[in-house]
Parts: C-alpha cells; sequence; structure tokens
C-alpha cells in the first residue's frame, strides 16, 4: 500500500516503522526540520518536510496515487484539514485522523465528520480508548493486558507468571489434559526480552511474561490456575484530571454502583472544571506528590492508584509513593519508551502507553483481507488479530496441521456459530470461522494470504 503520514512525533514514527517493516511505500510529512532528518537516519521512508495541511506538500508527496492518508500532528484541527484536503483534492481512499478534544467528540455533534462535512473514515481517540484499557485492568487486576475479541465472547490475557502459579514447568500441551474443560491457549510468552511463539513441548516459567487466550466466561478461572486472585477495585485514585483523568472517572461513575472515586489535580482550575462535571467523584486540588495529601485521600485503603498526569517522572515518583503507603495496585501513565525496564524495578503493576495504544488502533484499519481486528504488542513486535475466512481463504476444509502453518503463528480460539473452542492440528477450518491468532510482525503476511479476500488479492 502507498500510505502518507502526516505527523513524525512519537505515534507518526512508531506507525512509519511498523509498515516500512512490512513493505509498504510510506511518506512521511512533517514541517519540524529535525523529526524529519530523525526519521531519516532511522527509517527507509520517503519524508517531507512541509505542512500536510497544504495541498502542494500533499501533491508532492504523491497523494494522487495514495491508498491510506493518516493524520497525528498535534493540533486536531489541522489533521481534520489533512483529511478534508485528501477527500476534495485526491479522492484517497482511506482517511484515518486522531482526534484528541472531547469538543469534537461530543455525540452532539457527531455530524461533523460525514462525507459532506469533514470526510474522516476512521477517527482515533487515544485518550478514550486508554481509559477503557485502564477499566479493563481495574475489573481484573491480575492481568496486565486485556483485549476482547470476536463479540466479546473471547479474551487475550496478558499475565505474570510467579511463584504461586500452578503449572509451572508444565508443558503447555498437559495442561489440556490437567484442564480438560478449559479453553484456553497460551499463544506467546515473552522470557528475559525474548518473544517466543510457543509449542506444546514449552513449559511456563517464573518470571515469564505471557499471553493467553481463552474464552471469556472463563477468564477468572484461568486466572485463578495461574495464581492470580486479585479482587476488583472498588475504592480507586485517580491522579490528574485532563482528558483521560477525566474520561475514566466520568466511566467509573457510570458503570458501577459500588466505586469511591477521587481524583487529585495540581491545576485549580482544571481541578474545578473536573468537579462540575462530575456527580459522584471527589476532586482534591494539590500536589499529588504531597504525602499528606495522599494520607488525606485515602491511599491505605485505596484498590488502585492511577497516574495519568502528563509529566512521566511525575507518573512514576506517585506511583511508588502510593505503593509504599498501601495502594494494593499501581497504573501508571508512560510515555518515553525508554523508561519501560524500570517498571518492575519500582514495583508499578501497569504501564500504560498511549503511543503504543494509538499505533494499535491506527495498524487495526490497515491490515489486508479479512482482518476484523488487530493489536499490536511489544513496541510492534507482535500482533494479535482476529480474522474471518472467507471464501478464498486456502485454509477451507483442512486441518491446522495439513495448513502449513508458519512457526511465527499461534492459533488461540474459534469462534464459530457463537461457541468458542481452542483449536489442535485436528480443528478443520471452516467458512465463516473467527479465529484470535497471536502473529509475529515478519509473519503478518502470512495470516493477510490466509485470510484473503479474492484469489488474486496478492
Amino acid at each position: 500500500m502507498k500510505i502518507l503520514i502526516c505527523g513524525a512525533g512519537q505515534v507518526g514514527y512508531g506507525i512509519a516503522e511498523q509498515l516500512s517493516e512490512q513493505k509498504n511505500d510510506v511518506t512521511v510529512i512533517d514541517n519540524a526540520q529535525q523529526l524529519i532528518e530523525n526519521i531519516n537516519t532511522s527509517l527507509d521512508v520517503r519524508t517531507i518536510n512541509g505542512s500536510g495541511s497544504f495541498p502542494d506538500v500533499l501533491d508532492n508527496a504523491g497523494a494522487k496515487d495514495a491508498d491510506v492518508i493518516i493524520a497525528v500532528t498535534q493540533a486536531d484541527e489541522v489533521n481534520m484539514i489533512i483529511c478534508h484536503m485528501a477527500q476534495i483534492l485526491f479522492e484517497i481512499p482511506t482517511k484515518i485522523a486522531r482526534i484528541r478534544s472531547s469538543n469534537f467528540l461530543n455525540p452532539l455533534y457527531e455530524n461533523i465528520f460525514t462525507r459532506e462535512n469533514i470526510p474522516i473514515d476512521v477517527i482515533i481517540s487515544p485518550e478514550k480508548e486508554i481509559a477503557e484499557s485502564i477499566l479493563k485492568n481495574l475489573s481484573l487486576p491480575g492481568a496486565f493486558e486485556i483485549l476482547e475479541f470476536g463479540d466479546s465472547k473471547i479474551t487475550l490475557l496478558g499475565v505474570d507468571i510467579e511463584d504461586n502459579c500452578k503449572v509451572v514447568d508444565t508443558k503447555l500441551g498437559n495442561l489440556t489434559k490437567q484442564y480438560p474443560d478449559l479453553i484456553c491457549t497460551v499463544v506467546g510468552i515473552n522470557r528475559g526480552n525474548n518473544i517466543i511463539v510457543p509449542t506444546q513441548k514449552d513449559v511456563l516459567k517464573v518470571g515469564d511474561e505471557i499471553y493467553l487466550v481463552c474464552e471469556s466466561e472463563q477468564v477468572n478461572k484461568v486466572l485463578s490456575i495461574l495464581g492470580h486472585t486479585e479482587s476488583e477495585a472498588h475504592n480507586i485514585i485517580i491522579a490528574g484530571s485532563g482528558n483521560v483523568g477525566l474520561f475514566l472517572a466520568k466511566s467509573l461513575e457510570s458503570s458501577k454502583s459500588n466505586i469511591n472515586v477521587k481524583l487529585i489535580e495540581l491545576d485549580k482550575e482544571i481541578a474545578e472544571r473536573a468537579a462540575a462535571s462530575l456527580s459522584k467523584s471527589i476532586v482534591l486540588n494539590g500536589n499529588i506528590l504531597d504525602k499528606h495529601l495522599l494520607d488525606e485521600a485515602g491511599i491505605d485503603k485505596s484498590d488502585a492508584f492511577v497516574a495519568l498526569t502528563n509529566n512521566d517522572n511525575i507518573n512514576f515518583i506517585s506511583s511508588v509513593i502510593a505503593k509504599e503507603m498501601g495502594a494494593k495496585q499501581t497504573l501508571s501513565l508512560l510515555v518515553d519508551n525508554s523508561y519501560n525496564d524500570l517498571q518492575d524495578r519500582l514495583g508499578i503493576d501497569t504501564l500504560i502507553n498511549p503511543r503504543a495504544t494509538t499505533i494499535s488502533s491506527i495498524l487495526r484499519y490497515l491490515r489486508k483481507g479479512r482482518i476484523r481486528d488487530a493489536h499490536s504488542l511489544y513496541n510492534g513486535q507482535v500482533e494479535v488479530v482476529e480474522a474471518e475466512v472467507v471464501e478464498a481463504s486456502p485454509l477451507i476444509g483442512k486441518q491446522l496441521k495439513e495448513a502449513d502453518i508458519p512457526d511465527g503463528l499461534r492459533f488461540g480460539a474459534i469462534l464459530r456459530n457463537e461457541q468458542v473452542f481452542r483449536p489442535d492440528g485436528e480443528t478443520r477450518i471452516e467458512l465463516h470461522d473467527r479465529i484470535v491468532i497471536l502473529s509475529l510482525t515478519e509473519s503478518i503476511h502470512d495470516v493477510e494470504h490466509f485470510f484473503r479476500i479474492s484469489q488474486d488479492y496478492y
């Protein structure tokens, strides 16, 4: 595909990196020369120094022949103009824009983004998606990653393997015999920063980070077997009342009746605005690093502390203080990936990466074939996709053991006629099966091939 990316910040860079590695024709546009130079020295993509909202810049970038344009500049208004220019002047088929302001996303104004007004095909709202991800983590604190597929009938969990795991050193092939009624497949293991796509002969070891796919109704049972019996969070303290913090608090108010939420915000004006828009939550104006304020907020009785300020250092430090003062679970927003390795040393339970969330949201709309959903993990090293089998698929009628599945793929679960089951070598693939698969990035084209929509798709 020929793809134009407007915006060379962290998100634009990350998207360009992954798409170029997958042999797409990528051009990045930005008016900041330093960002362009950074991409030129690191990535094999074409770059243009200029504003993506200018028609001549888009023309020089090859907009007439582009399949997709992705607008991820820092300004919502610029992203909207870029998509408008892309449609009326160049008729680019797919237009994706990051829109962050809640004003533009208000349902009262949903008619803004139509083909007749501002023609954006896909709107990415990272703040909303981050808040929704945090909600899942608060409901299942035993997992560091929670993704739903197959109309929420299938769940992917990321789980840390600790000393109390019941199946440490057990071959994965024996787990089916040990738990015959469990619909669950371990699809990925991160062991010492080495990503493993496991076979039936592999075992789980203490210290592993694993990804597994299971039937959603069995999530709690699976977590219990893996040694995680943490209770759902009810008393929650949120640091920061910006877009993400406010959206999270509103979501908690509307979704849970027995939730106690307190927000701490340094900026008095932002705190007052948050207090006016919330009906049940308590908003405290003060410094999140003030231990007396944390004590007043009841940190020692909190089930979860969620740090969502716009400063990574404050998020990390406040999470450490909160854990020391008694918070059962800590979640911290992290923009700078170079801090990732500090998570374990600082005792932070979950890192929330807005860059990864945005990149994953965009990539799911760019997959070829009948890909219904896709999520990028481990800085793009891995993707988890939900794909549907259609008439052109070479998998139809074959058993998996006959299908020549590459080593970089692992089939996790199949949804067929509203029923979820665990695939094995004897499983015969049928038309309209919906399959959740973990794929190493270098194998993603194999997924697109298996789920192609026509014989000449490639």
